[in-house]
């Protein structure tokens, strides 16, 4: 699959803006971290992409293993002939899924996942609504502030980085990086809207 396909897939199934900007999001991260530990960044970047296509329509509140997000998309995009080890790690960044994080790939999912979210929520708060004026010490701060983007699992957070094997400031100053280059088409910096 490449880049395009994937894309069709993401706007076939998810018509949220947030949601399409948070897998843009996510994507260039991926590739980013790709690029850091040599691996191939347009895998990489497809698993970033397509992690959450099926939550809008199958958002699984039980945490089910086997129903809903992810194993709903996971289950397309297998018919569709995307190889088992993207798919595990986009399985693996459901912590309820049960398949573990054992490869660089799902590790690097995880930790990017959650953390993209809510670097994406400190840059809307900004006057510049842009990432290139955001901080890493602004970051952690909010990061205590547990009113501030409720949504965002911050053990989760954390924990992506450990299983990463980044120190927390790193990896957040290298995510900071990563999406500097992409902000207008996550509609942020004066961007257009997010699809693509």
């Amino acid at each position: 699959m490449n880049r395009q396909e994937a894309l069709s897939i993401l706007q076939e199934h998810t018509q949220s803006a947030s949601l399409r900007q948070h897998m843009l999001a996510v994507e260039a991260a991926m590739r980013a971290y790709a690029t850091r530990f040599g691996e191939d960044q347009e895998s990489w970047g497809i698993v970033g992409l397509l992690h959450d296509f099926d939550y809008e329509k199958f958002p699984n509140a039980e945490h089910s293993a086997t129903e809903g997000h992810p194993a709903w998309g996971v289950n397309l995009l297998r018919s569709r002939g995307v190889a088992e080890p993207l798919l595990r790690a986009i399985l693996g960044h459901a912590t309820y899924s049960g398949v573990p994080r054992d490869t660089q790939m799902a590790r690097a999912l995880f930790a990017v996942d959650e953390l993209c979210g809510f670097l994406v929520a400190c840059a809307l708060v900004r006057p510049s609504k842009s990432f290139s004026d955001l901080e890493v010490s602004s970051v952690k701060k909010k990061l205590k502030d547990k009113a501030f983007a409720r949504g965002v699992n911050r053990d989760e957070v954390r924990q992506g980085a450990e299983e990463l094997g980044v120190p927390l400031d790193e990896h957040i100053a290298f995510c900071i990086q990563a999406l500097r280059p992409v902000e207008a088409s996550l509609a942020l910096g004066g961007g257009a809207p997010a699809g693509g």
